[in-house]
């Protein structure tokens, strides 16, 4: 599963890329402030989000990767980190966060899956975007607030969390991690269905990108900036 992912785009291509999607009227803000590169986005890390505004209208914000975690999982344990890949979407407790208002669209640059094939390279991360030169796509996520104990350091805090969807692999991906990928999106007309559809219509988006729509971009690297 992704653990691992990239978001190296400036602020403003990322606002631009709604441009075509976003409605005459909606209101739009960024809340991100001076948001940096981000080469390396690891569980429970701060990364920003396209989501749906409180207050109406859209926003591009900041959450911390890792839904709260089933509580059958969580017998014993004193923390919760979250839950960053879902797919079982038929589950109670996923469905909570299924509405257009839990709905967000999460930007990326490329994402490591570890390698699961046998040799010297298992479980290193191998790198994959949507073309060679890095461009900006998006992961089908659900996000909501959540007061919990992420790391017993820190005690209980409430933060928005969020998490993305996971569906088989394609081509691509299963040569290396036959379980999984994300559920990505790339076209205007899928992030507005993802972001306004009724869920039965949303949910015919968590599917396999198409073959050969994906490149290795590195390949059994320790350095996620590499």
């Amino acid at each position: 599963m992704c653990n691992l992912y990239s978001q190296t785009k400036s602020q403003d291509a990322m606002r631009h890329v709604f441009d075509g999607i976003i409605h005459d009227g909606e209101a739009f803000s960024d809340l991100t402030g001076n948001l940096p590169p981000m080469p390396d986005i690891w569980p429970d890390y701060p990364a920003p989000l396209f989501r749906h505004a409180a207050q109406g209208g859209w926003q591009l914000s900041m959450a911390r990767w890792g839904m709260p975690t089933p509580p059958q999982f969580l017998a014993g344990k004193r923390t919760d980190p979250g839950v960053t890949n879902i797919r079982n979407l038929a589950s109670p407790h996923w469905r909570r966060w299924l509405g257009v208002g839990h709905r967000c669209l999460v930007p990326f640059t490329r994402f490591a899956e570890p390698d699961t094939t046998p040799g010297p390279g298992k479980g290193k991360p191998v790198w994959f975007a949507l073309g060679k030169e890095q461009p900006l796509g998006f992961f089908a996520g659900i996000r909501t607030e959540w007061t919990s104990v992420r790391k017993l350091k820190e005690g209980e805090v409430t933060v928005d969390a969020f998490g993305f969807l996971t569906c088989a692999p394609n081509r691509e991906v299963e040569r290396f991690h036959p379980k999984a990928m994300p559920v990505i999106l790339v076209r205007p007309e899928e992030w507005r269905i993802w972001l306004t559809a009724p869920i039965e219509q949303a949910l015919e988006l968590q599917r396999p990108l198409p073959d050969g729509e994906l490149d290795i971009v590195v390949e059994d690297a320790h350095d996620p900036s590499a």
